[in-house]
Parts: C-alpha cells; sequence; structure tokens
C-alpha cells in the first residue's frame, strides 16, 4: 500500500459476511439450508437507498473491488481504477456493494465451505450454480440493506452476465445495466476453452476426483496450467507481443525445456500466484455457469423476446482487440435491445489490450462510464 493513500481511494476496508438462514432452491434442482454471501460497501447509502451500485464480479473476481484491506496491502482492489471518490463510479456519490458470489472461495458459502451434513468441505459436492442463481442471492443482499431498487448494476465480462440476469428477470430493481466486454451466451470456442481449463485441473494427480483436501494436497499443476490458458486467451495477440515480444530471460539459447522466453516466466508466474490464492473446485464451478448462461433459451433463443420486459437503460461497451467477447457479440445484445425499443448507449473501444481492457483506466473507457455515470448520479437526486 502507498504510505499515503491516495485521495481518490476509498481507502482502508472491510468485509461484512451476511448469514442467510432462508433456503435457496438452485436452478440444478438442490437446495442450500443456509448460506453466508460476504461483501464489501463503499460510500454512504443515501435517505431514500435510491444511489445504490451493485458491482458483480468475473470468473476469478471477488467482492475485494476497491480499497486496501491493510496497510500490508501490495495492490488495492480489483477495478480500483474504476471506484472511488471522483472516480467513474464515484462513491461520493454512489452507495456501491461489492459481493462474492455463492460458490465462490472468497468467503460465500461454496466448494471450500463446511457441508453442515458431512463437517467436512462441500469439495465437489457442492451444487452447480448458475448466474440467475447469483441474481437470486444478491437480491437477498439487496433486501437485507434495505435496497429496493438499484441505481445500476455493473460487469465486466462473467459479471455482466449477471447485470443482464438482473434486468432480465428482476426488472423493477434496476434502473441502469452497464454490460461490460461480454456477449448473450458463450461461443462453442469459449466453451472448449473452458473445458480444456477444466480437463487440466481434473486430470492432475492431486485432484482426487475432488477431494484433494481429504488428502491434504492441492492440484496446483492442473490449476496452474487453466490459469496460463485463461491468461493466454485474456490478453490479445499486440499486447502480449508489446509487453513480452521474443526477449529472452538471459542473452543465450539454452536448447532445453527451462524457460528461456519472458512470456514464459509470466505464464508460471501468474499460475503459481494463483494456485495458492483460489480453489480448483470454485474454477470448476465458476467456468461452469460460463457455459450454462444462455437467457434466450427460454425465449425460443430470440434474444429481442428476452429483453422485452427489460426497464433499465443499458450501457453496452465493447473493445476492439477483445476476441474471447468480440465487439460482435456486444452488437448482438444491443441490436437486441433496440429491437425491443429499449434505451441503449453503447461504445466500441479502441484498446490493443484485448479481454483484460475491461479492467485498466483506458482513457475513452473511463470517460465514456464516467460521464454515464454522473447522468446515473443526477437521477439518483430526484428518485
Amino acid at each position: 500500500m502507498p504510505e499515503i493513500i491516495p485521495v481518490d481511494s476509498v481507502g482502508l476496508v472491510t468485509p461484512t459476511t451476511l448469514h442467510i438462514e432462508t433456503p435457496i432452491t438452485l436452478e440444478c434442482g438442490r437446495i442450500l439450508p443456509s448460506y453466508d454471501l460476504v461483501y464489501e460497501t463503499y460510500g454512504e447509502l443515501n435517505e431514500t437507498a435510491s444511489n445504490a451500485i451493485l458491482i458483480c464480479h468475473a470468473l476469478s473476481g471477488d467482492h475485494h473491488a476497491a480499497g486496501y484491506h491493510s496497510i500490508e496491502d501490495k495492490k488495492p482492489g480489483w477495478w480500483d481504477t474504476a471506484i472511488g471518490p471522483g472516480k467513474a463510479i464515484d462513491t461520493n456519490e454512489f452507495y456501491v456493494v461489492s459481493v462474492n458470489n455463492l460458490g465462490g472461495c472468497k468467503g460465500s458459502t461454496g466448494p471450500t465451505s463446511i457441508n453442515p451434513e458431512t463437517n467436512k468441505a462441500y469439495g465437489p459436492d457442492f451444487p452447480f450454480v448458475t448466474v440467475a442463481d447469483w441474481v437470486n442471492s444478491q437480491a437477498v443482499l439487496a433486501d437485507s440493506l434495505n435496497i429496493q431498487q438499484w441505481a445500476a448494476v455493473v460487469g465486466g465480462s462473467l459479471g455482466a452476465m449477471q447485470a443482464m440476469q438482473w434486468a432480465i428477470s428482476l426488472p423493477e430493481r434496476l434502473r441502469h445495466v452497464l454490460i461490460i466486454a461480454s456477449a448473450s451466451k458463450l461461443s462453442a470456442q469459449n466453451i472448449a476453452f473452458n473445458e480444456v481449463a477444466r480437463t487440466a485441473i481434473k486430470s492432475d494427480p492431486d485432484f482426487h476426483n475432488g477431494y484433494y483436501t481429504e488428502h491434504n494436497t492441492l492440484p496446483r499443476q492442473g490449476l496452474g496450467l487453466a490459469r496460463m490458458l485463461g491468461h493466454i486467451t485474456y490478453l490479445s495477440d499486440e499486447a502480449m507481443g508489446e509487453k513480452f515480444g521474443r526477449e529472452l530471460r538471459n542473452d543465450t539459447i539454452h536448447y532445453d525445456y527451462d524457460v528461456e522466453f519472458q512470456i514464459e516466466s509470466y505464464l508460471r508466474y501468474q499460475s503459481s500466484n494463483f494456485v495458492e490464492r483460489f480453489d480448483a473446485n470454485t474454477y470448476l464451478l465458476m467456468t461452469k455457469a460460463l457455459d450454462y448462461f444462455d437467457p434466450a433459451k427460454e425465449f425460443n433463443d430470440d434474444l429481442a423476446a428476452t429483453v422485452a420486459n427489460i426497464q433499465a437503460r443499458s450501457l453496452v461497451v465493447s473493445f476492439t482487440s477483445d476476441w474471447r467477447f468480440s465487439p460482435a457479440r456486444s452488437q448482438e445484445i444491443v441490436d437486441a435491445l433496440l429491437s425491443a425499443g429499449k434505451q441503449v448507449t453503447y461504445a466500441e473501444i479502441e484498446a490493443h489490450q484485448g479481454h483484460d481492457a475491461f479492467l485498466m483506466p483506458i482513457p475513452r473507457y473511463i470517460d465514456i462510464m464516467q460521464t454515464y455515470m454522473q447522468q446515473v448520479a443526477k437521477e439518483c437526486k430526484d428518485v
């Protein structure tokens, strides 16, 4: 953490755990009799509770979106570039809520939690969860905070799928939805990437069919490979070339299979770091939630019909170099919203960073989001 907290930081934050005794019936048919949701809040809720923003995280994200947990933290939350005083999501104006998804491994009930029926970690026995399940559980959190309607629900990638599901499932409970770097469903290629990642994890001899905690081990190699694959798909060729090129770690080629190129070193570092902070069963669960997301399936694959009941106004953002969730996929969402007569603003951002661009402080991207959110802030005063 910097010696002096930046003036545009939310500063030191402490997560809160909400224990929910009301059972939740999941789309897979199973029931959780009770569960925990861990979340953080930034800013203050106004008297009319009209200025609340929900932040939905992506695949490997969590509730820690901004600020610092302690003075020892080397980095702030994963979206600190966008959340804070005077930033695009201005905590001087908004009460921001960021929640760890049900099924996560950062405090919310998930595979690492204790199964009350066995007194052991759920592991692979934790039920499958979907984007719609997350929305339902987040609605319970909103109720507990006395938030009947979000000023906006915001997310990127898998988080944007949640934002979109909110607008579809509970249209009266949000006034704006921000859908960033996402799609209305995964392509076959994206499902294929997820399957390769899952296969890498499940093929690790330390995986033990998901019961690795009972064997006092972790499938580090498999989860590390999954993370390496993910990083390759999140970056564009241009971004990877610009950052690493064909630079060697040393001056000469050694003609062996050790790490020689800087990109190899980077991928191995990312994988080794990731396996110590993320749970393999959770990774499997989250990628399946990605695969299953397809809200138009219930509407005969008619996306316009799917969004027909949406009441929220929309901001949809894509990035030119994002080949995993290309601009064409965002345009499909925009076209459906327009066909259904909805109010939508669309921006395609020129960016070379690939899918990860949605996490970065790209000036035009931040300016567009800030301008949009300033209008949302003005509306909050009239509600």
